[in-house]
């Protein structure tokens, strides 16, 4: 029995310090909650007010847990603060859901943590005012970790006449920047360049699109990257292909110079196998390693590399494959199967040649000389028939 009551004891003080009240004590939720943008297209500031009727409540300290939904990892993040504001990066193009409950714990629980049995709750719906539609495909390539470009495409809904325009802002920024170069397209503003602006790497970078018509604002669109996830690295420049004497094929390549490290590459080769057929077979081939030994190849094949790079997940979240390189192969050229009419000897063509020009001119000289005794008859036939009138007239005379 004693045992049991022991169990008892523990069971309702457990069930105690989990419930939203004990004793008959209770919490409310905290009072205008408030989301305020602080023009960083996405930096949000969240604040709120203690609950009224917890006021008094002098002998506990109030805690609150804040809960909001992160669109980039699709999950609700939440955390615990003194605090009564809180800053926080948003997606802007989707809702921004926020709640927040009240915490409760000191003497006057007898320091047992206490939650409010409700909280408060935000939702800010993505701006819906504008003209035609917000940017598409829009990207931004740190190129071998020289400078960055952001490019977009154009709505084929926005008036003709508009103008857009680029903002940005990090942390290291006091406020907002407009793009320092933009990349147009005929007349149109078609990207960003920033060689001579440099953004910090490891820092959320916050972008707006937005720009103006005769018909009103256009919509705006807002996006938030890392630039050391954009990364596309260089070209790499030269392939060193070798045979080695136990007939396997030895491929090796530099990484492209620049600031990306060597290490954080990881690499594709692509393999391209041609046979006597001149049939291609081809296989892409994924390694960490600079380098590549292929088996025993055969004397009728022709193999062909190149290669291409990109930041492993080991050091960045994504990436871009940089382009390929030159083609290089083994054997070089490419050896073309003769065919039976190329090995006749040369001396054959010219006999037909000499036999068809023979042929030739002995038709036009058959031609011309038929031509020439026409032209001969002629003449005679004429004198013909004048030496005959005139042998009339002589013996008509007599």
């Amino acid at each position: 029995m004693a045992s049991v009551s022991w169990m008892a004891v523990m069971l309702l003080l457990i069930t105690c310090r989990e419930s939203m009240h004990c004793d008959g004590l209770t919490v409310d939720p905290p009072d205008d909650l408030v989301i305020s943008e602080l023009g960083q297209f996405g930096r949000l500031q969240i604040s709120w007010s203690p609950p009224a009727g917890q006021i008094n409540e002098t002998e506990c300290s109030h805690l609150y847990q804040l809960e909001y939904f992160n669109s980039y990892s699709d999950s609700w993040s939440a955390i615990r603060t003194f605090k009564r504001t809180y800053t926080a990066q948003f997606d802007l193009m989707k809702d921004v859901r926020v709640r927040v409950y009240t915490l409760l714990r000191g003497p006057c629980t007898n320091d047992t943590l206490i939650k409010s049995s409700s909280y408060t709750e935000v939702v800010q719906k993505p701006p819906s005012t504008g003209v035609g539609t917000p940017v598409q495909d829009f990207v931004c390539v740190y190129h071998n970790m020289k400078y960055v470009e952001c490019n977009w495409g154009r709505s084929p809904k926005l008036p003709a006449n508009s103008q857009q325009h680029l903002y940005f802002w990090h942390k290291e920024l006091e406020q907002a920047e407009e793009c320092p170069t933009y990349v147009k397209t005929g007349e149109t503003r078609s990207g960003c360049n920033f060689t001579e602006s440099s953004l910090p790497e490891f820092t959320d970078i916050n972008f707006c699109v937005n720009g103006s018509s005769q018909e009103g604002p256009l919509k705006p669109a807002f996006l938030s990257l890392q630039i050391q996830n954009q990364v596309k690295p260089g070209t790499t420049e030269k392939l060193d292909l070798r045979t080695d004497p136990d007939a396997q094929l030895d491929l090796r390549w530099n990484s492209p110079a620049g600031r990306v490290p060597a290490h954080c590459l990881e690499w594709e080769v692509e393999h391209n196998q041609e046979g006597p057929d001149g049939k291609i077979a081809s296989q892409q081939i994924v390694t960490n390693q600079k380098s590549l030994k292929l088996p025993s190849i055969h004397d009728t094949q022709r193999n062909c590399f190149r290669v291409r790079s990109k930041l492993s997940k080991y050091c960045a979240n994504k990436g871009f494959w940089s382009e390929w390189s030159p083609q290089t192969c083994q054997p070089e050229n490419r050896e073309v199967a003769s065919k039976p009419w190329d090995i006749v000897p040369v001396y054959v063509y010219i006999a037909f040649a000499i036999l068809a020009i023979l042929v030739l001119s002995l038709c036009v000289g058959a031609v011309l000389k038929v031509r020439s005794l026409r032209d001969v008859k002629k003449p005679d036939a004429l004198l013909a028939n004048l030496f005959a009138r005139s042998s009339v007239v002589t013996v008509t005379d007599a």
